[in-house]
């Protein structure tokens, strides 16, 4: 009943934003534009869990692919808006960044703390260790993270980005659909459709994923136009924003399923999905910005950065080498997390106070770079720790890769 409920929830809360859409209710462009927030996140919870039940009948090498997309579908479609409107009026083109960088700076600063918290709180575990499964996708981050460097560098992200960071998760893919096939880890809703005899789950499934992708295409637009003019109006920063209150939305459901799975005692599961979310965007996302830009603008071109938009990408670029280096040791201590947590937050309220209150725009750009050094040099000092277990994995050790959780029940993989 819980999970149908949660269901009927997230189909009933788009009702607000088709209603204003058609014309059919009048608001003010701040509460339409919560109306149409509120409908992504739940066309994004609807979607989230057509994608997991979808597992059961789509083939692994499939999925991986194809419900990899649709699963990621809702956190892109605004930051796609915003490129493309950018192609045609470059005024956007900050906007598009700051989505992107805020969704990933977001998964990974409280995301992956949120995991490591809630594991210690419901099963006194303060310390995760990583399987075999998380490998893959850790490998590709770093990738992903090293070759990001490059884009601020240039100060753009050209189409020939997007050819090798869709590149990379296509490679990506393909080696994690030879990994084998087990049978999907499915939570809540997606549970419950999952066990639904094969034609009703696929026509839920089908139900959803249609249902998701209306009320997304019809939401998009408004909602990043709408975050731009409430900004204005109400005397907001618009881009911080766009930087953080539309990931918000379209994150709410990986960090909800990866939350349940740490309170369940899978905090493994947990992180490997957030890991794999985090491959998605830093490779995916990225790498769609440039198309959208270039479908805007009517011919190829890559998306400019400015100052700001340079400082953020190199942040975000830094965070994520971070990332990489804390769980090079193929483990994820509790202090480990709330010191990532612990960075993120205070860059948050650093940035928020120089730029929404004193408006110093040219010291919050220095404390862009001054956060970036800082991750880049703790980066760098946690692998200097993890050299031992990285030489071991570059030998083939596969001892060091432990097959369970610390509190020894083994963990189902969760394919992200």
């Amino acid at each position: 009943m819980r999970s149908a409920l949660a269901i009927a929830v997230a189909v009933l809360a788009a009702l607000p934003a088709v209603l204003v859409r058609s014309g059919n209710l009048a608001a003010p462009v701040e509460v339409a534009t919560l109306f149409y927030g509120v409908a992504i996140v739940g066309a994004a919870f609807a979607m989230s869990w057509a994608a997991e039940a979808a597992e059961h009948d789509i083939p692994r090498a499939l999925a991986l692919t194809v419900v990899a997309l649709l699963a990621v579908f809702p956190e892109y479609a605004v930051d796609i808006v915003f490129a493309f409107k950018a192609g045609a009026d470059p005024s956007f083109a900050p906007y598009a960044t700051a989505n992107m960088t805020g969704s990933n700076r977001l998964l990974l600063g409280l995301g992956w703390p949120t995991v490591s918290v809630l594991a210690w709180l419901a099963r006194g575990q303060r310390q995760i260790r990583l399987t075999r499964d998380a490998v893959l996708p850790l490998l590709f981050l770093g990738i992903a993270t090293l070759y990001s460097f490059s884009l601020p560098l240039r100060a753009s992200i050209s189409p020939i980005d997007s050819v090798i960071l869709i590149a990379v998760f296509g490679v990506y893919a393909l080696l994690a659909a030879r990994q084998g096939t087990q049978e999907p880890d499915l939570i809540g809703p997606a549970a419950r459709i999952g066990r639904l005899p094969t034609a009703a789950r696929r026509l839920s499934v089908l139900a959803l994923f249609v249902f998701a992708g209306v009320v997304i295409a019809l939401s998009a637009e408004p909602f990043a136009d709408g975050l731009v003019h409430t900004g204005a109006r109400l005397g907001i920063d618009e881009f911080l924003l766009v930087q953080w209150l539309a990931p918000l939305a379209s994150e709410t459901p990986e960090f909800l399923v990866a939350a349940l799975l740490a309170l369940r005692g899978k905090a493994v599961t947990g992180i490997t999905l957030l890991l794999s979310a985090k491959v998605n965007q830093w490779t995916l996302l990225i790498g769609s910005l440039p198309l959208a830009f270039s479908l805007g603008a009517g011919h190829l071109a890559g998306l400019p950065l400015d100052a700001r938009q340079t400082g953020e990408v190199l942040l975000t670029a830094a965070q994520s080498l971070f990332g990489v280096a804390v769980l090079a040791s193929l483990s994820f201590e509790l202090s480990e997390a709330m010191l990532l947590a612990g960075i993120f937050v205070a860059q948050l309220i650093a940035g928020g106070v120089l730029r929404a209150a004193l408006h110093e725009s040219e010291s919050a750009n220095i404390e862009l770079y001054v956060v970036s050094i800082v991750y880049i040099v703790l980066g760098l000092l946690f692998l200097f720790h993890a050299r031992d277990t990285l030489r071991r994995l570059v030998r083939g050790d596969r001892t060091v890769m432990e097959p369970t959780d610390l509190d020894g029940e083994a963990e189902q993989p969760y394919a992200a």
